[in-house]
């Protein structure tokens, strides 16, 4: 696959496509969500989820992450879901930064020709307001991907797929900071690029299976293009 390097260059459906992980990825959203778990942990008397807990419910999708992490049944999970896309919803979803020196990774990336995509397990609707707000959607040509919050649309594959059915180009890679970017990406024969600064760790990735680990934004590129 060749570099498409020309400045200014404009995406079309059929320059390759990056997928990109939301949250741990490009934007650090702990604060937000960490606060909404907490709330919806206190709405159903649960005891509040230790540091480590609230780490773990960073990039898997809910209500099943409550389940998986915190141990409660299926009603319990559900009526913490409620709870949570109430406040997270209501405002919690802005507490959100992006990391240094990803917007000008994307700018380069879009720069050369790539057409870029968001593909996260968040539900779309909060994805949207995410990257809106903190000014990340201009470079996002491929679209703004997650999940449906009546669950017709859940999970990194699924989401993922979406990207794909979307697109008519090549495919380069998944970017994501979790196990569960691996997973969806291999579910599609898809390489995927881990980064360390999110909520996973190398260890995490590396485990998974990832193809490479970056440590910081600046080193994205170059792991991006030994896969072109």
């Amino acid at each position: 696959m060749s570099r498409v390097s020309a400045p200014g260059h404009s995406p079309s459906l059929r320059s390759p496509l990056i997928c990109f992980d939301l949250d741990g990825t490009l934007v650090d959203s702990g604060p937000g969500i960490r606060a909404s778990v907490l709330l919806a942990a206190q709405a159903v008397g649960l005891a509040a989820p230790d540091d480590e807990q609230l780490r773990a419910l960073i990039g898997p999708p809910f209500p099943r992450a409550f389940r998986d992490v915190l141990g409660v049944d299926v009603a319990t999970a559900d009526a913490m879901m409620a709870t949570y896309r109430e406040v997270y919803g209501g405002g919690l979803v802005r507490e959100v930064t992006v990391y240094d020196g990803v917007a000008d990774v994307l700018a380069e990336l879009a720069a050369r020709g790539d057409r870029l995509a968001v593909t996260t397990s968040k539900p779309r609707p909060f994805a949207h307001e995410v990257v809106a707000h903190v000014g990340l959607d201009k470079y996002l040509a491929g679209g703004v991907f997650g999940a449906e919050f009546d669950g017709s649309v859940e999970g990194k594959a699924a989401v993922v797929g979406l990207a794909l059915a979307a697109h008519e180009g090549p495919v380069l890679a998944l970017v994501g900071d979790r196990h569960h970017d691996v997973d969806g990406a291999r579910a599609h024969g898809l390489p995927c690029v881990g980064v360390g600064w999110g909520f996973g760790g190398r260890d995490e990735l590396v485990g998974a299976g990832a193809v490479a680990v970056v440590d910081t934004p600046a080193a994205l590129p170059a792991a991006l293009d030994a896969l072109r």
